[in-house]
């Protein structure tokens, strides 16, 4: 398993990590709706000069290739049309899903713990393997048993009290098989499509579709969202534009369930922004669930690197 790869996606958790921050400050001023379209429609607002700039680079590679001759030139227009068929519709299909599941977590919240929320959220590192089971997808004994010591880690970092099913308790379960099927079509487009502007297409479709009941729900002000300037920008430029980025190019030609593992680190480094941002204390209990969780991922990526 390529260490890049692992470490983008360990980086995109600790981004992701932080915005948990974000997110809870910024639910001070403007609905769940609203900022999720604000910080999803400025990630691929950001994602746009980098698209540019690459597409230069590429250009200019190609008008050599052009001079060569023109014989496999209807050969590669089919396949243009392919790439930019699969890039459409993978980036509207991330969109779909990202938009339903990260709308799920904002409301889930209101009406539950914030340690339940973290949890269940999480679960998707069991969902992962439990639907790719059913799309053909193979995980060895080592993974599974990663899954379980990360269930554990996260259940000793993240529940403080009585565990319970409530009203947002199933919405944020919602959301965790959503963004299990997030992961999934990740899975299935990156290899197939460009890394950023698929990551481009799938903001600007979650922000449109979030914002669509933010004007008719929410009414969004465009005082209240300045208010809000900083936790939208971190959540727009860094964990949208950056951090969701570095899961496309990082989830490329990599086995999802230890993706998704390597995601879930995020709930970990949530705990540690809420420490040193917000001065929230460290149980016992909660360093322990961080190192079960540490030892999870290496646990995970060690058959890898014994079979190549």
């Amino acid at each position: 398993m390529p260490l890049k790869n692992s470490l983008l996606l360990l980086l995109a958790a600790v981004i992701w990590g932080i915005a948990f921050v974000a997110q809870s400050v910024g639910m001070d001023y403007v609905g769940g709706f609203t900022f999720n379209a604000v910080r999803s429609l400025i990630g691929s607002a950001v994602l746009i000069p980098l698209i540019l700039i690459l597409g230069q680079k590429n250009s200019g590679g190609s008008t050599t290739a052009e001079t060569t001759g023109s014989s496999h030139s209807s050969a590669s227009t089919i396949s243009n049309i392919r790439k930019r068929k699969d890039l459409i519709i993978g980036g509207i299909s991330c969109g779909i899903c990202l938009c339903l599941a990260s709308n799920f977590q904002q409301f889930g919240i209101k009406y539950t713990t914030v340690g339940k929320a973290g949890f269940i959220t999480a679960c998707y590192i069991v969902i992962v393997p439990i639907i790719g089971l059913f799309l053909g997808k193979k995980c060895s004994k080592f993974i599974w048993a990663a899954v379980a010591m990360a269930l554990i880690g996260l259940y000793l970092l993240c529940i403080t009290d009585g565990f319970s099913i409530g009203k947002g308790d199933l919405l944020v379960l919602v959301c965790a098989f959503l963004f299990s099927i997030h992961i999934l079509v990740i899975d299935h487009f990156s290899p197939k499509a460009d890394g950023v502007k698929l990551s481009c297409i799938q903001f600007l479709t979650c922000g449109i579709l979030s914002g669509i009941p933010a004007l008719l729900f929410e009414h969004p002000e465009f005082s209240a969202i300045c208010r809000a300037w900083m936790p939208i920008l971190y959540a727009g430029i860094m964990s949208c534009g950056v951090a969701y980025t570095l899961q496309i190019i990082g989830q490329k030609n990599m086995n999802p369930t230890v993706a998704s593992l390597i995601l879930s680190l995020e709930s970990c480094i949530s705990v540690l922004a809420g420490w040193v941002l917000l001065g929230q204390q460290l149980s016992a209990k909660e360093i322990l669930g961080c190192v079960i969780m540490f030892a999870a991922i290496i646990l995970a990526q060690l058959p890898q690197k014994q079979a190549e």
